[in-house]
C-alpha cells in the first residue's frame, strides 16, 4: 500500500500497529404495561431510575471522519445516509475532516463538509502537519526523521489555521472548531508536540485563532497530554475544547476527576476512535455490541460531549464501502438519531443487570433511554422516571437481524414502562413528557458555528421561525431556542426579543448575550454565530428560575421581525 493508494499511516497501516494496544484493553421485543410472569430464559433486572433533575453534560453529538484524500470522498447518497435523521439513516450530527498541510488540499474534503452544513451538522477540524516549511527534524529515540514545528513559526502556524477557518467560512462551512494536533503523542507518521510544546502554543498563540481551539487530541487520553493544559490557567483560557482519542483506552481510566475541578466552561470531545478495532468486519455479530458498550462507557464514565468515529466510511466503519449501514454504525444510529444536539445526559441507573447498560438524555419534552443487552439471555426491565409523568414512548430495536428497526408504541403505567430486552440487542426508547405533545421523530438539531461578530446587516428574511422547548423542574428551568432563516440571504447579526413570562428570571445563558434577566428580554449574538445562512438553523439557551409559572412566551421577533413560532 502507497500513501497515493489509500492512505499513510493515519489508515490501514496505523490500524495494525494499533490491533497490539487493542489487545491489551482491558424477534420483536415484548412490551408489557408491568412485569408479572417471566419465560424460563427471561431474567429480572432492578428497576432502572431515570431521573431528570440530575443533569450531566451537555450532548454536542455523534459522528465521523471524512478524509477524501486518503479514501476517497463520499458520494452525495452517502452524505445524506451519514447525516440525515430519518429510518435508514446514521444521524450523525458531527463531521471531523482533515487541515490539509497545504492550501491546495484544502478543497478536498469541501463537498462533503458544505453538505454537512446545509443539514446543520457540526463541523471541526484537525492538522495532522504544518506546512513543510514550518518543519524541522530531529531525532526521537530510534527515530531520525521526527518531525516537530518549529518554535519561530508557532506565530505563523496559528495564522495558518486561521486561514484553514476563513477559507471554510468563505466556502459556506463555519468551523465549530480547529485542533492544534492530531495525537500529538502518537506521530510517528506526521508531527511531534511534547506537552510543554502543547502549553507553550497555547498560551502564547492560540489566543489568535478565530474559532474554538481544541487540544491535545492524545491518542489514547493519556493525561500527560491534557493535565498541563489543565493546570495552566493562562493556557485553558485559549482552550474551549479538551480532545482526546481512545485507542486502547481502558474503561477505568475514563473518567477525568481534574477536568471535572478545573474544566469549568469547557467542553469534553472525543474526537476519534474505532472499536474494537479495524481487522473484522463492521457487521460481525454480536461483536458489534462492543460499540454500543463503548459508547454508554463514554457517555457515562467520561461524561464525553461528542463521540467520533474514524472514517465515516469503511469496512469496519459505521458504513459499509456499498454505503449501506453496518452493524456498529447501527449502534452508534442509536445514540446519534436520537439524542440530539443540546440533549442532556440526565441521571439512570446505569447497570440494572449484568451486561445490561442504560444512560438517558433530555431535550425539552423528550426523554431518550438507550439500553444495551450484551447478555445472552432475555431480561425484563422496568423504567420508571423520578418525578416526571411521561405520556408515551416509541422503541428502536438493533438484534442479529434487524438495524434499528421502528417497533411502536410502548405502553406505559404510572410513569414507567416495562419491557422485554432481548438478548444480545439495543434498544432507543423515546418517551414524551406529559403536556409536551406527541413522541417525536428525529428531526436535525443544529448546534451554533464558529462565525466572526458582525454588524447586523441586511433583512432577516420573511418570516424567521423560532422553536422553544422548555425542561422545568422544582422552581428552576432550562430552555432551548433554535431559530431557522427561513429567508433567501443570509443574517448578519441579529437580536432575538421575547417576553419571559411574570416570575421567570434568567440566571445563565449560552450561545448569546441576555438582558436583561426577566421581562422584555433581548438575546443578542456571540462572537461565533453572527451569521445565519439562509435556511440554516442555530440554538441558543438559557437556565431560569420560576416561582411556578412554567409557561413560555407567545412571541419573538428577530431584528424586529415577528417570528413563527413553531
Amino acid at each position: 500500500m502507497t500513501q497515493g493508494q489509500n492512505e499513510p499511516v493515519s489508515g490501514e497501516r496505523r490500524l495494525l500497529s494499533r490491533r497490539a494496544v487493542l489487545a491489551t484493553m482491558g424477534a420483536l421485543p415484548v412490551l408489557t404495561a408491568t412485569a408479572s410472569v417471566l419465560g424460563a430464559s427471561e431474567a429480572a433486572a432492578a428497576t432502572a431510575v431515570i431521573d431528570p433533575s440530575v443533569r450531566r453534560q451537555t450532548i454536542r453529538g455523534f459522528g465521523g471522519m471524512a478524509h477524501a484524500a486518503w479514501i476517497g470522498d463520499l458520494t452525495a447518497a452517502q452524505r445524506d445516509t451519514a447525516f440525515g435523521t430519518g429510518e435508514g439513516r446514521l444521524g450523525f450530527s458531527v463531521l471531523r475532516i482533515p487541515v490539509g498541510e497545504s492550501q491546495s488540499d484544502w478543497s478536498r474534503d469541501l463537498a462533503t463538509a458544505k453538505r454537512a452544513a446545509e443539514l446543520g451538522v457540526t463541523v471541526f477540524a484537525s492538522p495532522w502537519n504544518p506546512p513543510a516549511s514550518m518543519i524541522e527534524t530531529f531525532t526521537r529515540g530510534s527515530q531520525t526523521n521526527a518531525k516537530r514545528l518549529r518554535y519561530d513559526q508557532y506565530a505563523a502556524y496559528a495564522q495558518y489555521l486561521n486561514s484553514f477557518n476563513a477559507y471554510m467560512r468563505d466556502n459556506g462551512v463555519n468551523l465549530y472548531g480547529i485542533s492544534v494536533q492530531n495525537e500529538p503523542d502518537y506521530a510517528h507518521d506526521w508531527t511531534w508536540w511534547t506537552p510543554t510544546e502543547m502549553v507553550r502554543f497555547l498560551r502564547e498563540n492560540a489566543g489568535s485563532i478565530n474559532t474554538r481551539v481544541i487540544a491535545p487530541e492524545s491518542f489514547q487520553y493519556l493525561k500527560n497530554m491534557s493535565d498541563p493544559i489543565l493546570n495552566d490557567p493562562v493556557a485553558l483560557a485559549n482552550v474551549d475544547i479538551i480532545g482526546a482519542h481512545l485507542y486502547g483506552t481502558a474503561y477505568s481510566n475514563f473518567p477525568y476527576p481534574l477536568f471535572q475541578q478545573k474544566g469549568a466552561g469547557k467542553e469534553l470531545w472525543m474526537t476519534e476512535v474505532y472499536y474494537p478495532n479495524s481487522s473484522d468486519s463492521a457487521d460481525l455479530w454480536p461483536q458489534a455490541l462492543d460499540v454500543g458498550e463503548h459508547i454508554h462507557h463514554a457517555m457515562v464514565d467520561a461524561e464525553f460531549q461528542a463521540y467520533v468515529w474514524w472514517y465515516i466510511r469503511r469496512s469496519y466503519g459505521p458504513m459499509r464501502e456499498d454505503g449501506q449501514i453496518s452493524k456498529r454504525g447501527a449502534m452508534m444510529a442509536h445514540f446519534a438519531r436520537f439524542v440530539r444536539p443540546g440533549y442532556v445526559r440526565i441521571g439512570a441507573t446505569a447497570n440494572p443487570a449484568s451486561n445490561v447498560y442504560v444512560s438517558a438524555y433530555r431535550g425539552g419534552d423528550t426523554i431518550v433511554i438507550v439500553a444495551v443487552n450484551k447478555g445472552t439471555s432475555a431480561v425484563s426491565q422496568q423504567f420508571t422516571v423520578a418525578n416526571t409523568a411521561i405520556s408515551g414512548a416509541s422503541s428502536w430495536l438493533t438484534d442479529a437481524s434487524r438495524n434499528v428497526a421502528p417497533q411502536g408504541a410502548v405502553p406505559v403505567s404510572n410513569g414507567s414502562l416495562t419491557v422485554t430486552l432481548l438478548a444480545r440487542s439495543v434498544t432507543t426508547f423515546v418517551t414524551t413528557v406529559n403536556g409536551g405533545g406527541p413522541s417525536p421523530s428525529a428531526t436535525p438539531t443544529v448546534t451554533p458555528t464558529a462565525t466572526p461578530t458582525v454588524t447586523p446587516t441586511g433583512d432577516p428574511g420573511t418570516g424567521p421561525r423560532v422553536a422553544y422547548t422548555m425542561s422545568a423542574w422544582g422552581n428552576g428551568f432550562t430552555a432551548n431556542i433554535a431559530i431557522t432563516n427561513t429567508g433567501t440571504s443570509a443574517i448578519n447579526g441579529w437580536t432575538l426579543a421575547f417576553t419571559l413570562p411574570s416570575g421567570q428570571s434568567i440566571t445563565s445563558g449560552w450561545n448569546a448575550t441576555y438582558s436583561p434577566s426577566s421581562g422584555q428580554v433581548s438575546a443578542r449574538n456571540v462572537d461565533y454565530n453572527g451569521t445565519i445562512a439562509p435556511g440554516a438553523t442555530i440554538e441558543i439557551g438559557f437556565q431560569a428560575t420560576h416561582n411556578g409559572n412554567t409557561s413560555k412566551p407567545t412571541a419573538f421577533t428577530l431584528n424586529g421581525v415577528p417570528c413563527t413560532v413553531a
